[in-house]
């Protein structure tokens, strides 16, 4: 098994005392994460961010923008929509109605908030001084992303967003989500930037360059993001990963783990032995 699998020793602690049974497993939160992808002159790149070591949850880890869905995203009926609706997104993720337009709002927020890019139509420049205490209203929850929208005469631009993936976070973690990965084209003109407060670093990298990365240990990734990272390896534009997602078969992934008496691993579906220790 790869040593990109091994667990941090407090995670590796966790997943044993998990297997002997004085754990109780997290109900997975709802969350929206965002691939944010844009052509270059080198190839395809997509945007990510390191995670503070002070973080609660994959500190130190490199991530794409995203996080839990709000119960305002879900409950933002009002919204406007511009391209695929969210009884049209709910049959895409084979889903209810509610939670698709919980996750699709949520990535569209979230996106915002971490990476200062929104995913809007009209497509508009969001780089004053006024957007930004917009952007810090949403981040405050002072703010709803429907009333951001109403007041700016705004509507979802669903059609810059695909599904791309779904994972749900081992049974043994103390903060577990269910995720859906939603790749994005970068909205013309716009720039995305280092405003989350949740990350030390940001760059645009091409997928290639970062899963070498993660294999010769220079950063480290959760098995999502990495998976993710090494699919869009083979892509060489944001249209050729707009046009595989169009018939992508979607499967919800869970990792497993093994432990092996010195170390404890993550597993993925495939690997020998998968889900290992967490039979359940």
């Amino acid at each position: 098994m790869p040593a990109r699998r091994w667990l941090p020793p407090p995670l590796a602690e966790r997943a044993r005392a998990f297997v002997a049974g004085g754990l109780t497993p997290a109900e997975p939160r709802p969350a929206a994460t965002v691939i944010l992808l844009r052509d270059a002159g080198s190839g395809l790149e997509a945007y990510v961010l390191r995670r503070r070591s002070s973080m609660a949850f994959a500190a130190g880890m490199h991530a794409f923008p995203g996080g839990s869905v709000d119960s305002r995203d879900v409950a933002d009926e009002g919204i406007a929509w511009s391209g695929l609706d969210p009884a049209g997104w709910a049959a895409r993720l084979g889903t209810d109605e509610g939670s698709a337009r919980g996750y699709v709002c949520a990535a569209v927020r979230e996106t915002f908030e971490e990476a200062g890019v929104l995913l809007a139509e009209p497509n508009v420049a969001v780089d004053d001084p006024d957007w930004e205490a917009d952007r810090q209203a949403l981040v405050d929850r002072r703010l709803a992303l429907s009333e951001l929208f109403a007041r700016r005469g705004l509507a979802i631009r669903s059609d810059l967003l695909v599904p791309w993936a779904h994972w749900i976070t081992p049974r043994f973690e103390p903060r577990r989500y269910d995720t859906w990965f939603f790749a994005a084209a970068l909205p013309e003109g716009q720039q995305a930037r280092d405003v989350s407060g949740e990350a030390d670093h940001a760059d645009w990298i091409r997928p290639p360059a970062a899963v070498a990365a993660a294999d010769s240990g220079e950063v480290a990734m959760l098995p999502p993001t990495r998976v993710v990272l090494e699919q869009l390896a083979s892509y060489d534009s944001v249209g050729a990963v707009v046009e595989a997602a169009a018939g992508r078969a979607i499967e919800t992934i869970m990792p497993g783990w093994v432990d092996d008496g010195e170390a404890v691993r993550a597993l993925l579906p495939g690997d020998p032995g998968y889900p290992g220790d967490d039979r359940r």
